[in-house]
């Protein structure tokens, strides 16, 4: 633990570095390589951090040729240190809620950290986006790829087992990336679920407009609805979404009906749509008129977390850019929430011997 909080106060010391236009910096901290890398194919970019595995901007061209970065992020390194907004996190080692903070496996219990009042959620205090992960391989080129990974030991936020961790941040094309994710239990059966947690403003981040206007489509006709009284924590049923404010199988504005869902949208979708030989299907598709832009978005997960920054409150971010409630949408592809409790869900406890796989990939085109 000492060894913990002295890298964070490090960290605090001597990164607070501006994230700026790209290109790669990197910072020793006490045996610990901080790095920013760029990916970039024409005018299409991203830049990535080995903290938190997360990404901190993503630039695309609009219907008039403008540059944008369309991803909420905040302006220095520092303030990603213990944040809990997760923007661009890669989150684990189970993203979303575990109800109690405990499970079972084998008829032994674990208890988890409980960062969500009596939840555990994104994997507890100091999950995987507050560590640094280490870089194993970087390619540049057509089509540049970064690979980052880390060992998750046993007990680490009470989860069992040591687990190797690997995600791959690639640009496929002229404006699409992909988001490979894998994980292997090396002693014990635990359960894996990982999340991307980019913020998207198809907008612009800093262009000062909410996404309650853009459009949204999520495959999926169905939901996992939340228990009465808080936490969301799922009841175990899977929910029509035909006749209620969660229907987003045709493209609508979530600020439509947003007033109709206590708090603002932050469910899982369960997705239906056609799958490929790989197991990847379309998941969703967002569009915003005035940029022009369309992101779809096409995984191999059950699941998917539609999120419409209820909690933002006002975080300064990237450029001096306030980020007021709904500023940003999150699409995170995973396995369901607190699915260690539900035998009806999709198992995610994985064991040695067996490798959890997820992919993502963004595809972005322009609607003049």
């Amino acid at each position: 633990m000492a060894v913990g909080k002295s890298i964070v106060l490090l960290c605090l010391a001597v990164a607070l570095l501006e994230i700026g236009n790209g290109g790669v910096a990197a910072r020793k901290l006490d045996k610990q390589s901080l790095g920013f890398y760029e990916l970039r194919r024409g005018e299409f970019s991203m830049v990535v951090t080995n903290w938190g595995a997360t990404i901190l901007a993503v630039r695309v061209p609009d219907k008039n040729g403008h540059i944008d970065d369309v991803v909420l992020g905040y302006k220095d390194i520092g303030s990603y240190v213990n944040d809990t907004t997760y923007f661009g996190a890669l989150v684990g080692r189970v993203a979303n809620r575990i109800a109690g903070g405990r499970f079972t496996i084998k008829d032994r219990a674990y208890h988890t950290y409980r960062n969500d009042g009596n939840n555990t959620l994104h994997g507890g205090h100091r999950g995987f986006n507050q560590v640094f992960w280490s870089v194993r391989e970087r390619v540049t080129g057509d089509f540049p790829h970064i690979t980052f990974s880390y060992r998750s030991y046993d007990g680490e936020q009470g989860f069992p087992g040591n687990l190797d961790v690997l995600v791959t941040y690639k640009i496929d094309g002229d404006l699409s990336y992909s988001v490979t994710m894998y994980a292997r239990p090396l002693d014990k059966p635990t359960p894996v679920n990982l999340a991307q947690h980019t913020y998207w403003n198809l907008r612009g981040h800093g262009s000062g407009h909410d996404v309650l206007g853009h459009a949204v489509q999520i495959l999926a006709s169905a939901v996992t609805p939340v228990a009465a009284g808080g936490g969301l924590i799922p009841t175990g049923a899977v929910a029509p979404v035909a006749g209620t404010p969660f229907d987003f199988r045709r493209p609508a504005a979530p600020g439509a009906r947003i007033a109709e869902v206590e708090g603002g949208y932050d469910i899982n979708y369960v997705l239906d749509g056609e799958t490929d030989g790989q197991g990847v299907r379309k998941a969703a598709v967002v569009s915003e008129a005035e940029s022009g832009r369309v992101l779809e978005l096409w995984a191999n997960q059950p699941g998917l977390q539609f999120y419409t920054g209820n909690f933002l409150k006002g975080d300064v971010g990237k450029g001096g850019a306030v980020y007021a409630k709904h500023a940003g949408l999150c699409l995170e592809t995973q396995d369901f929430p607190d699915a260690v409790h539900e035998p009806g869900f999709p198992k995610e406890v994985y064991r040695p011997g067996q490798v959890y796989r997820h992919y993502m990939l963004y595809k972005f085109s322009i609607k003049k």
